[in-house]
């Protein structure tokens, strides 16, 4: 399969009633175009880089929730200002020995495996996620449809050809939302 972007901005929502796309968009678009609907109608909202639903507060703001000050964030250990965000970490006693005994220490040489095994695995991950992705989704809203099973081993083969073929008879906005999702798969 290509190597494609899927289009997902970071936090991009899909929402759905029933098969039928609703609402598509930034957060903030997506509970302004639910918080406007009429119908009461059960709403689906699907994080488009996850492909994981998500609960959305729909509930009117009010005026001191709008103007309310956000709380500040709590001290935390590492350099917050530069990203870096302090973690645990296991290893056994001879990982840490040898990453002690790398120039710049364990953090730096830790850095540079990650930075590296990223680098080399980069469109292998972009698969895999885009693969889960478009599983979560599937599950959640097509999982009694025709063919599903069939359609998910397809995924995970990388049968492009078959899956599309599967999903076939599967409601329009479904599909649609299906091929965004699988594009890197």
């Amino acid at each position: 399969m290509t190597f494609v972007d899927s289009g997902a901005a970071p936090d991009s929502l899909t929402a759905f009633a029933g098969f039928q796309r609703i609402a598509a968009g930034p957060r903030a678009e997506v509970i302004a175009q639910l918080r406007g609907r009429d119908d009461t109608q059960p709403v689906f909202v699907f994080d488009d880089t996850t492909g994981e639903p998500i609960d959305l507060d729909l509930r009117p703001e009010t005026a001191s929730q709008v103007n309310a000050l956000p709380e500040p964030a709590p001290r935390t250990v590492g350099r917050p200002k530069l990203g870096v965000v302090a973690r645990e970490v296991t290893l056994l006693p001879r990982h840490w020995d040898w990453l002690n005994r790398q120039p710049g220490g364990a953090s730096v040489a830790l850095r540079k495996l990650v930075e590296d095994a990223r680098k080399v695995n980069a469109e292998r991950d972009t698969v895999r996620a885009s693969r889960e992705a478009t599983y979560r989704f599937m599950s959640a809203i097509a999982g009694h449809l025709p063919d599903f099973e069939e359609a998910s081993r397809a995924l995970f083969a990388g049968e492009q050809a078959r899956f599309e073929a599967l999903v076939a008879a599967w409601p329009q906005d479904v599909k649609t939302h299906l091929a965004r999702l699988s594009a890197n798969a």
